[in-house]
């Protein structure tokens, strides 16, 4: 009889470990996502495993896995705003965090300081050349493309010339003094008309440039605009400071903008137009026009022009 007790208990005990096994694996599984990464994955270690790849195939799975949206095209490590004036930024300017052909797009919307930019504009593959007795500089990409739309466009009698010494890349230090040149000539102008306190201005002139962004935006949502003319939004007329596509080395304004002959010159070899109103400015993002939606992108009209911003 003792036998039996004891068989029907050891019975019992491996009845009850095994429900108890069962119900741990039930209550985890649900909170592994289908693409969530693998623990190995989230420790940066390199040792493939049955669910992870070498990064270099993992970037390129990525793209195709995920489909053709916007967040689905923007470098890996990208970090996505949380706060609404990032969020306006991305939609305004993010179409540079999408650039192909061997471009490397930044993986923030807003570069905090100089040192920032320096970081990452020394981790560039980048080259500097002379065109039209203007030294610019760009990432190499965007200096082979820019090269072939010249070659294209002096075959049509066309030419493509920058506008001028800071048409390429820009330091965070130059995006500051644009910012300036907007932001204290408005806050004279609307404290001169009455629609601002004399101490709301000097207070807000006292913020540091990343710290103004918030405010100045804060303002124009009262109507008190602060582009160049005054009449509409200072994202319009300058990037915010650390925020421009010429920190990425991508960007460049030319002086033949008004040629619609040239714009699609520029187009076919991975140049475009990507920040409404600013005529000058080309974005490199290294495919043709027709590409571009896949990237996750859309088409918007303005003044006989097409620009491409995110679709977000």
């Amino acid at each position: 009889m003792k036998i039996f007790t004891q068989q029907i208990s050891l019975i019992l005990f491996i009845a009850l470990m095994l429900i108890g096994s069962s119900g741990c694996w039930q209550r985890s599984k649900p909170n592994v996502a289908k693409d969530d990464p693998t623990p190995v994955e989230r420790t940066g270690s390199s040792t493939p495993t049955a669910t992870s790849a070498p990064s270099n195939m993992a970037n390129s799975n990525s793209q195709s896995d995920k489909g053709s949206g916007f967040f689905a095209n923007v470098p890996s490590n990208f970090e996505r705003p949380t706060d609404g004036v990032g969020n306006r930024l991305l939609k305004e300017y993010g179409a540079v965090f999408v650039a192909r052909g061997g471009a490397k797009p930044p993986a923030v919307v807003i570069f905090l300081d100089e040192a920032a930019v320096s970081s990452f504009q020394n981790s560039l593959d980048r080259t500097t050349e002379t065109v039209g007795g203007i030294s610019i500089e760009l990432q190499r990409a965007a200096m082979d493309g820019l090269r072939k739309a010249i070659s294209e466009a002096n075959q049509a009698g066309k030419k493509v010339t920058p506008r001028g010494a800071d048409a390429a890349r820009r330091n965070y230090f130059g995006t500051v003094e644009l910012w300036k040149s907007r932001v204290d000539p408005g806050l004279a102008h609307w404290t001169g008309k009455g629609k601002l306190a004399a101490a709301e201005a000097s207070r807000i002139k006292g913020l540091t440039p990343f710290e103004q962004v918030t405010e100045i935006l804060r303002l124009e949502e009262q109507g008190m605009f602060f582009a160049k003319d005054l009449s509409k939004s200072i994202i319009y007329s300058v990037a915010p400071p650390g925020t421009s596509q010429h920190l990425s080395m991508l960007a460049l304004d030319i002086t033949e903008h008004d040629d619609a002959k040239v714009r699609e010159i520029m187009a076919r070899n991975g140049w475009h137009q990507t920040v409404v109103s600013d005529l000058p400015h080309f974005t490199y993002l290294g495919v043709p026009e027709s590409e571009l939606p896949a990237l996750g992108l859309k088409k918007v009209n303005d003044g006989g022009r097409s620009y491409w911003l995110p679709s977000i």
